[in-house]
């Protein structure tokens, strides 16, 4: 018996809703939190990183951002069909049910837990007890825009578990107690938390009539006027902690130097942007795809910054 067409089209109708579940129908989103780990793999005492463990850190990133955006989901059911841009999601519209997105939430705990536990076991313990502080502001995320005035600032610490937990799997405890390695650590790990901030907060902008209305709180609502000039420090401070991470691995070659200066001043100007009086439709979300690029470049940077120094 042969796939008919038919049969194709049945198959993308049954597994799209899931996929849109996940988010995996928008790389951009998971791409935005796999660079910050990309950062710290690079920035780590053993870089550049093993290529099977650069493997299994993308995999469970898929993993705990799918789980996120499924727990964002079940928290949101009520809200979203009253949202303009979430009124279309698998929950909210009813093409996937509450006992399968629970299921696939599960299995997506699980398999991070799984690609937690196959790490090397000298930096196992550490991978573990970091995704088990990870969990419980995952799952929190959610509810934060109902309760606190910076919701935005609850998931830029769960994006700081993406630098901790693979600077833990690539050089074990080295920076978690103190010595040379602390420094980079808390840069980079800085720099992450405070650009989801600047990116998130930006996000949170498209929505700020539905959330007045509805009463949820967002960072773009909490810091009105003032929210693209918090956006442009962030980005600036990211950029800053990056460069001095760098500065203190010794990566910061006029290659890594050249490519830093690109990204940090594109930042900047996609931050000025968001002055403007009346942005057009959509100018939101492209600067949320444009972030995913200069994060990109910033990685490059490191990427070529340690190539330039010929060795770890």
């Amino acid at each position: 018996m042969g796939f008919t067409p038919g049969g194709a089209r049945t198959l993308v109708q049954r597994v799209g809703p899931w996929l849109e579940l996940l988010r995996w129908h928008k790389p951009s989103g998971r791409l935005i939190l796999l660079i910050p780990a990309g950062w710290a793999l690079w920035l780590s005492p053993t870089s550049p990183p093993d290529p099977v463990l650069v493997g299994w850190i993308v995999l469970g990133g898929l993993a705990v951002s799918g789980a996120g955006c499924i727990a964002n989901d079940l928290w949101d059911r009520k809200i979203d069909p009253r949202v303009e841009r979430t009124k279309g999601r698998p929950l909210a519209s009813g093409r996937v049910g509450l006992a399968a997105a629970w299921t696939l939430l599960a299995l997506c705990l699980s398999a991070a837990l799984i690609v937690v536990l196959v790490l090397p076991g000298p930096t196992r313990t550490l991978c573990v007890a970091l995704a088990l502080a990870c969990l419980p502001l995952v799952l929190l995320y959610p509810s934060a825009k109902r309760w606190f005035p910076f919701p935005q600032l609850v998931l830029a610490l769960c994006w700081g578990f993406a630098v901790l937990i693979p600077w833990a799997a690539s050089g074990g405890p080295e920076g978690f107690a103190g010595g040379a390695q602390a420094v980079p650590l808390a840069l980079t790990w800085l720099a992450a938390v405070v650009w989801t901030f600047g990116f998130d907060t930006v996000y949170a902008m498209s929505d700020r009539e539905d959330d007045r209305r509805i009463g949820i709180r967002s960072s773009a609502l909490t810091l009105g006027g003032a929210a693209a000039g918090v956006v442009a420090v962030c980005y600036a401070f990211t950029a800053v902690a990056l460069a001095g991470a760098a500065l203190l691995r010794g990566m910061a070659t006029p290659p890594f130097w050249l490519l830093w200066g690109a990204a940090t001043l594109a930042m900047q100007r996609e931050a000025a942007l968001l002055r403007q009086p009346a942005p057009p439709p959509g100018a939101y979300g492209a600067h949320f795809s444009h972030q995913v690029l200069l994060g990109g470049l910033l990685l490059l940077a490191l990427v070529v910054g340690r190539a330039g120094t010929g060795g770890p």
